[in-house]
C-alpha cells in the first residue's frame, strides 16, 4: 500500500489526463485509496485537483437553462475529515468552491473517499452506488441520477 500513496503522491496532476486518472483509480481497491485518503495533506490535494477538474469537464450545452446547486460531503476516516464542496451550475456555467454555503442545495451527495473516486472517474454507476447504499442523496435524487450528463466523466 505505501506503494500506492507513493504512486499518487508523485503523480504532477497538471500532466495526468482524465483518462489516466481513471485508469489509476481503477487500479485501486477501496481500501488501497482510504489509505491513501487518510495522508490528510495528500488527499486534500487529491479532492482539489478532482474538483478544480470538474469546472472543465462541465458540458455547458447539456446544462443550459439547467440551475442547480450540488453540495458534495466526502466522508473520511475520522470524525473530523469530512471535507464539503459545491458544484453550483447556472447559465451554462460551473463554478466549484471548497466549502458550504448558506444557499439550499438542489441535492447533497454524501459519500466515502473510496466510492466518491470511483465514481467521478467513470469506475462506478451512480445508480448502483446509491442502491447498494453507498452514497447518500438528501433533495432531488432524480437529478442526481442523471448528474453525470453534465459532465465528461473520463474511462479507463
Amino acid at each position: 500500500m505505501a506503494d500506492d500513496i507513493s504512486r499518487i503522491a508523485d503523480l504532477d496532476f497538471a500532466r495526468v489526463t482524465p483518462e489516466e486518472f481513471a485508469g489509476l483509480v481503477k487500479s485501486l481497491s477501496a481500501k488501497e485509496i482510504a489509505s491513501i485518503a487518510r495522508d490528510g495533506a495528500l488527499r486534500t490535494r487529491v479532492l482539489n485537483e478532482v474538483f478544480g477538474r470538474m469546472e472543465r469537464q462541465f458540458r455547458p450545452e447539456a446544462a443550459e437553462s439547467l440551475t442547480a446547486l450540488i453540495r458534495w460531503r466526502i466522508t473520511g476516516s475520522g470524525d473530523n475529515d469530512e471535507a464539503v464542496y459545491e458544484t453550483d451550475i447556472a447559465d451554462g456555467t460551473c463554478v466549484v468552491r471548497e466549502g458550504s454555503s448558506d444557499a439550499t442545495p438542489r441535492v447533497t451527495l454524501t459519500l466515502a473517499d473510496p466510492e466518491f473516486l470511483k465514481l467521478v472517474s467513470g469506475n462506478a454507476s451512480p445508480v448502483s452506488l446509491f442502491l447498494m447504499r453507498k452514497v447518500k442523496v438528501a433533495g432531488d435524487v432524480a437529478f442526481a441520477a442523471g448528474l453525470t450528463r453534465y459532465f465528461d466523466i473520463p474511462k479507463a
